[in-house]
């Protein structure tokens, strides 16, 4: 059988979208983001009394408006997010929608921990008191936000959800970049989201990711990671038809990869096999030598367990280059985003790579002498990026790695 080079087409981002704790907008994001600030506070949108930790990366005042999106109803938090950050993308790699049927075949990749948590919660109650609400529970079904993305932007390519974990939205943009590359697709919008909402965060807390103090990570005195919400999309496309349209490119999606070692269902294996061996085969996917990464995007969760694994893992791959690069985990400026950690944490590291400049390791303390590399404590600094790693991983095993590099 002849095998399909997956590098036959080279595929890059032209446009990205995010909404997020520290701002719904790239560019505050990413001014905020390297200046060290944090988004994390005291939950108010529900009462979070009897949660492990009462604060998290929760979007602040924000607003939907469904007739904006062409909807009769409004969505669940969670697709409010998708859809608010995919058009954001759409417009930037400058699409508008919606989009003309003829033009271009465009699919979707959506990724998401919770889906409709908010719905579902309040469908449940509705049934509790005798009324159940069924457009409650349309709210709440995974397939939502791809559905409704192909109703909104009038998508006419293939569309789908991803949901393996913390690492969904990394994986939903390596399949997104192989749908372009394979053809199943001209342009693709991937991406992932997710929203706070009280039994996703009572499950959480019960399962002890979540510290009951602040969130540190690589620091010797982690203890847990927090919590965040929103969306991050970007947008897919050939390299020769972005070159052709004279869009705008970010970088390019040289490879990925993604595997499941299901040793525990919260903790890394000590070993590091899992993530080792993701690194290592998303390097042999995108043709890239350890000696040619300039900066890893780290999962970087805070918890005692993940973060000298991970790091172990980038050593056993790239060797002494581990020491020679920065590696930052973003989840101290906007805590973990579930489904959303991914997908946000990939357009860092390709923000990184056309604006020379890498994000910080917010609430970085004390150095731990198993976590030993260079974690850009606290704000960022000025670098030349051309190839950055995005490493993800997920509860029960679940681990990916995207592999991006600058276009010149």
């Amino acid at each position: 059988m002849q095998r399909i080079s997956v590098m036959a087409q080279p595929v890059v981002i032209t446009g990205v979208g995010l909404v997020s704790p520290l701002g719904c907008d790239v560019g505050e994001f990413w001014r905020r983001l390297i200046a060290g600030e944090r988004g994390l506070s005291r939950i108010e949108r529900f009462d979070p009394t009897g949660l492990r930790n009462e604060r998290a990366g929760e979007v602040k005042s924000w607003v939907f408006e469904a007739a904006d999106f062409g909807l009769d109803s409004v969505p669940s938090l969670a697709s409010q997010f998708a859809l608010v950050a995919a058009a954001h993308a759409l417009l930037d790699a400058g699409y508008s929608w919606p989009l003309d049927s003829g033009a271009v075949r465009v699919g979707a990749v959506a990724s998401t921990n919770f889906a409709g948590a908010d719905y579902w919660e309040q469908f449940l109650r509705s049934l509790a008191a005798g009324d159940p609400k069924g457009q409650l529970f349309a709210g709440a079904v995974f397939d939502e936000t791809p559905r409704l993305m192909r109703k909104v932007f009038g998508l006419r390519g293939p569309a789908g959800l991803i949901s393996i974990a913390c690492s969904s939205g990394a994986a939903a943009i390596g399949l997104g970049a192989d749908w372009v590359r394979w053809g199943l697709c001209d342009v693709a919008v991937a991406g992932g989201h997710d929203c706070l909402a009280p039994s996703p965060l009572a499950g959480l807390s019960a399962l002890h990711t979540i510290t009951a103090d602040d969130i540190h990570p690589f620091s010797a005195n982690r203890s847990g990671t927090i919590f965040g919400e929103g969306a991050a999309y970007v947008v897919l496309e050939s390299l020769d038809a972005a070159l052709e349209r004279g869009a705008k490119i970010y970088a390019e999606v040289a490879g990925w990869a993604q595997n499941n070692n299901g040793y525990h269902m919260t903790a890394p294996d000590p070993g590091a096999e899992g993530m080792t061996q993701v690194i290592a085969a998303c390097l042999a996917n995108a043709a890239i030598s350890p000696d040619e990464v300039d900066y890893i995007n780290a999962h970087g969760t805070g918890t005692q367990p993940h973060d000298p694994a991970e790091t172990l893992a980038i050593k056993n791959v790239l060797g002494k280059r581990a020491y020679e690069i920065p590696v930052s985990s973003i989840k101290g400026a906007i805590g973990h985003l579930m489904g959303a950690a991914g997908a946000i944490e990939t357009v860092a590291a390709s923000l990184a790579i056309v604006r020379g400049i890498v994000p910080p390791t917010a609430s970085y303390t004390l150095p731990d002498p198993e976590c030993d590399l260079d974690y850009v404590p606290n704000v960022g600094r000025p670098a030349d990026v051309r190839v950055a790693l995005s490493i993800s991983a997920g509860i029960g095993g679940s681990n990916a790695c995207v592999a991006l590099r600058r276009v010149e």
